[in-house]
């Protein structure tokens, strides 16, 4: 199974080729992208140094079913999907913060709660919740948005101060963000399935607000099964779940949690495997769909002809 590690394409009209930690993204012309999910994992904001096989087609057909069943809500950058692995859209102007929001006190949330810690983001955390609780009610923490290292927890007022949205557009923001996350926590329900926690990134283009890159891909949300939570809960265990949580806690156990000087663990065969059969259940889990593995023999030609052909009647 080939897994796609990097791209370089030319495209027609390509001003320039952004190469982030799982998506490449290519400016076409200063009015559309060309975003290519590749099969690059990170986790703790560290690219690891194996890819998984068709997790970049698990993540780009995934946010592209939720795309167009929000765009009731907000408008979104997409224009279609020509490949597997590969979505067109427009080109907006990103704001520089992700917009997290979380129903449940798990993750980055439970570690700086586990650590003593009660207010984030500039929100106050009530004494005595557990592990996986449900927030009285679902909690915005924000954070910046790094071109590299770490990205950062952020207040709202730290975003209106600092200029990294109006105080407009950050209602605006706030205001999107719950009535996606309450979109997505009906159709997880409807798969048996919680959305625990999850990130948005919005832009502008012609003044209005586009909701931009992914949406509720198991790297950008954390999903529970909803069978068994309430137990689980009661008896203080962990969840079963749908994220990348999975990986992140690989890591934890074999000693490394992004630090500087300390080496990745080794990435087998037999766990890089393990993983791709993990995304693809992710996907079929989430959506409720059968998984169909593209033909991955010639991969870089086959999204470089399918998004050439897409761009013909663009530009």
């Amino acid at each position: 199974m080939n897994a796609l590690i990097k791209t370089d394409y030319r495209f027609p009209l390509q001003r320039s080729r952004y190469v982030g930690k799982v998506r490449d993204v290519y400016d076409i012309d200063g009015r559309y992208l060309v975003m290519v999910a590749t099969d690059r994992i990170s986790a703790f904001d560290v690219v690891l140094p194996r890819g998984i096989p068709y997790k970049g087609q698990v993540l780009n057909q995934i946010a592209a079913k939720f795309l167009d069943a929000t765009a009731d809500i907000v408008p979104n950058w997409k224009i279609t999907s020509p490949d597997p692995m590969a979505t067109v859209g427009y080109k907006c102007r990103p704001f520089k913060v992700e917009m997290v929001i979380r129903g449940y006190l798990a993750g980055h949330a439970w570690r700086e709660y586990r650590a003593g810690k009660r207010t984030l983001c500039g929100l106050s955390l009530p004494d005595g919740m557990k592990e996986n609780q449900p927030f009285p009610s679902p909690i915005i923490t924000p954070t910046t948005k790094a071109d590299e290292g770490h990205d950062a927890d952020i207040s709202r007022e730290e975003i209106i101060s600092q200029e990294l949205a109006s105080e407009a557009d950050y209602i605006r923001l706030e205001e999107y963000t719950k009535a996606l996350f309450a979109r997505g926590t009906r159709m997880a329900a409807e798969k048996g399935l919680i959305l625990v926690d999850t990130k948005y990134e919005f832009g502008k283009k012609d003044g209005k607000i586009y909701l931009i890159d992914e949406i509720h891909t198991p790297d950008s949300s954390r999903y529970f099964y909803a069978a068994g939570y309430e137990e689980r809960l009661a008896k203080g265990e962990p969840q079963k779940q749908l994220s990348k949580e999975f990986v992140r806690q690989w890591l934890i156990e074999n000693g490394f949690q992004g630090q500087a000087g300390r080496q990745v663990p080794e990435m087998t065969d037999d766990y890089v495997n393990s993983v791709s059969e993990r995304y693809i259940e992710l996907y079929e889990n989430i959506t409720g769909t059968s998984f169909r593995c593209a033909d991955t023999h010639e991969l870089q030609e086959r999204i470089e002809k399918n998004v050439n052909n897409c761009l013909k009647n663009l530009i």
